[in-house]
């Protein structure tokens, strides 16, 4: 089945539309110094943080934020980015009528600028004139983790305001943000874009708090300009705020709120994420450009980002009833970034059913009557009203951790367009049929029986820019086919595919799946050939997957070839089943050995049973194709294997019948004779060794 595009879904600031493409849905959704040195730091992580003890940060554009902040003591000057100037190139890819903005410094703005007044906090931040909501709203969660934010605002006590000592300020500040596999330090100053001296974008509730716009401008450069920020994805600042993958959940496709198995799961799932540090995000899809942040009867607002600020279980009743009453309720808490219009339905600031809740735990949940912006919800009502919640999941890599720790591949490639169809690797998705095998193809391991795998692709951001305009991502997404277990070479035929992501132009994708153990093929793909583009593929999984590239198509030759000889054929071998094996009173515990020219395959053990499901597969590039391939059944035992018999396969390209039930033999060389039991095995041969 082909491929389809529809309409993207995203947490976004303004109306913007995007494509979407799903196996089976058709149907619309909505939306310092040159040459500077790479400098080490550690990094404080959270409980289950992805970082690892010591991460290493790039400096962006090669500007080295200490350096820099000499050079300006030393000349005893304010910091003046060159690469981010104080002009509407820094404002606007394209030009936008208004009101004429000045570039202000914070000490021109008001008379004691700080980076934070009274802390940090979820409540700081204000949308600005921009329509990014979706960045406020990733701030917000950022705001409520220290061991993130002081990832993100590193050496913050260094950078903030001294009254006592001003002639050590020098109007630069920096920050950091995990972009493409790694973490990147951009340095900025401290000129800010006003009208009628008022900042015109992210704000403060405190008028001389200045790390939400400050944080905003780093971001910004990053994107080419302050407008590249209107309409915008929650989920890709939360990956650059953590270096996390973050996890989209359509509540509506899913039918959550009505089915409450897989919402007890769904909470469950939010709560590890939540208690290890992730990052979580909400919306309600906006169809139409009239629904953008259309106010509901309800409070919430359409087309707009939500943070969550707490996932709980919250104890009902009061005193010792409370604590011995085993009924708890499943609550979000959210935040509007506008800091203000609430959810106005059941347990809301000033709701009745706040009652059926003890004063100390409504203390303990920080419970507010007041408008801003921040109130509870139940699960049930957050899958009733929402439609999308995006998961930032912190993937914990050390092995110094006390939680589940994951092993991670991350390997770098590219869609690149070349006139060889060997060598393009450009190929579409696979309504291509033609060229869907053009494109790069990675290979993994799952180890044990069945495992929780985690892909991440993320194309290279681009940047928007007046000659360019906005930075457009490709639509992209991927395909998991199960290979044979032996596999070395590219795929050239169609296996059975195991999983599938959505297509989406999206910069990165995102995929959830539990795999039986076995070899898989991962194959990134644009969803239309011919795009050209680098992207950064992420897989984790329990145990070390060994997963790799597959550069070649088939065997290499050497000058030893000549010798030794080279592959003559290619076969693939599928043992689907066998029947009416040897019996005991438990069943066989049987397995697979399929053996040619010394490689071998050996399948998992199928456990208590006479007509065992083995769907193993091996790859075979054969030197002498007229000697057969054995397929043997053996029983395990625990002190030796018992045979339960055998069959040979010629494997000739001519012979045309896919699947063949053949009956189980003895090892003996002259005459063998009949064992109990059937073995089902499907052939595909050919000359060419580019066709499986």
């Amino acid at each position: 089945m082909g491929m389809r595009l529809a309409t993207f879904r995203g947490l976004w600031g303004r109306g913007h539309t995007g494509t979407r493409a799903q196996e089976g849905i058709s149907s619309p959704l909505p939306p310092g110094a040159p040459g500077a040195a790479r400098r080490c730091l550690a990094s404080a992580s959270p409980p289950g943080a992805a970082a690892t003890m010591f991460s290493c940060v790039k400096p962006y554009e090669d500007q080295n934020y200490s350096a820099l902040k000499r050079a300006c003591l030393r000349r005893k000057v304010l910091f003046e980015d060159p690469h981010f100037p104080a002009t509407d190139d820094s404002l606007y890819y394209k030009s936008t009528p208004g009101p004429t903005v000045r570039w202000k410094r914070p000490k021109d703005i008001c008379e004691d600028p700080h980076l934070f007044v009274d802390g940090i906090s979820s409540h700081d931040l204000h949308q600005g004139q921009v329509g990014n909501c979706w960045f406020v709203a990733a701030c917000s969660s950022l705001a409520s983790r220290e061991s993130l934010w002081q990832k993100v605002i590193p050496d913050w006590k260094e950078q903030e305001w001294d009254p006592e000592k001003p002639n050590a300020y020098a109007g630069i500040f920096h920050f950091h943000f995990w972009r493409f596999g790694e973490w990147v330090d951009v340095v900025i100053d401290d000129r800010l874009p006003t009208v009628n001296n008022q900042l015109i974008y992210c704000h403060s509730n405190s008028r001389n708090e200045f790390w939400c716009a400050l944080v905003e401008k780093a971001y910004a450069k990053l994107a080419g300009c302050y407008q590249a920020l209107d309409g915008g994805n929650t989920a890709d600042a939360l990956v650059d705020f953590t270096g996390g993958v973050s996890e989209p959940i359509d509540l509506t496709e899913g039918d959550f709120a009505n089915d409450e198995a897989k919402r007890n799961q769904l909470f469950e799932r939010m709560l590890k994420v939540h208690s290890r540090g992730g990052l979580i995000s909400a919306s309600i899809k906006a169809v139409t450009a009239a629904d953008m942040e259309a106010r509901l009867a309800c409070g919430l607002v359409k087309g707009h980002a939500y943070a969550v600020t707490d996932v709980r279980k919250v104890r009902l009743g009061h005193g010792l009833l409370a604590f011995f009453k085993s009924e708890k309720l499943d609550m979000i808490r959210l935040r509007n970034p506008w800091g203000e219009r609430e959810w106005n339905g059941p347990w809301s600031d000033t709701s009745e059913e706040w009652q059926k809740v003890s004063k100390s735990e409504r203390e303990k949940m920080g419970v507010t009557v007041q408008d801003d912006g921040e109130f509870w919800m139940t699960f049930e009502d957050v899958c009733r009203y929402f439609t999308d919640i995006i998961q930032c999941r912190l993937l914990n890599t050390s092995y110094l951790s006390i939680h589940k720790t994951w092993e991670e591949a991350r390997l770098r490639g590219a869609w690149t367009r070349h006139e060889d169809p060997l060598q393009n690797r450009s190929g579409g998705c696979i309504n291509h049929k033609n060229t869907f095998f053009q494109n790069p193809q990675y290979i993994f391991d799952v180890k044990k029986p069945e495992d929780e795998v985690l892909i991440c692709i993320q194309q290279r951001p681009k940047q928007s820019t007046r000659r360019d305009g906005k930075g457009e991502n490709l639509a992209i997404g991927f395909d998991i086919y199960k290979v044979e277990e032996n596999r070395q070479y590219r795929m050239h035929s169609l296996q059975h595919r195991a999983a599938s992501s959505i297509y989406i132009n999206s910069r990165s994708v995102f995929l959830r799946t539990e795999q039986p153990e076995g070899r898989y093929v991962i194959i990134p793909t644009t969803f239309e050939p011919g795009h050209t583009g680098e992207f950064l593929l992420r897989v984790f999984t329990d145990v070390p997957s060994d997963c790799r590239e597959l550069r070649l198509d088939e065997p290499p030759r050497s000058c030893w070839s000549s010798l030794c000889g080279y592959p003559q054929q290619v076969t693939q071998v599928h043992v689907l089943r066998a029947a009416g094996l040897k019996d005991s009173p438990t069943g066989a515990d049987s397995y697979v050995i399929i053996k040619c020219e010394g490689d071998k395959v050996r399948s998992a053990v199928r456990r208590g049973t006479s007509t065992p499901e083995y769907d193993v597969k091996g790859v075979f590039y054969r030197k002498k194709p007229s000697q057969p391939i054995t397929v043997q059944i053996w029983n395990h035992r625990v002190l030796k294997d018992e045979f339960l018999g055998q069959v040979h396969l010629k494997a000739n390209p001519d012979n045309l019948q896919a699947l063949h039930t053949l009956h189980l033999r003895d090892r003996s060389s002259q005459q063998p004779s009949d064992l109990p039991g059937t073995v089902a095995v499907c052939i595909l041969s050919s000359a060419s060794l580019t066709a499986v």
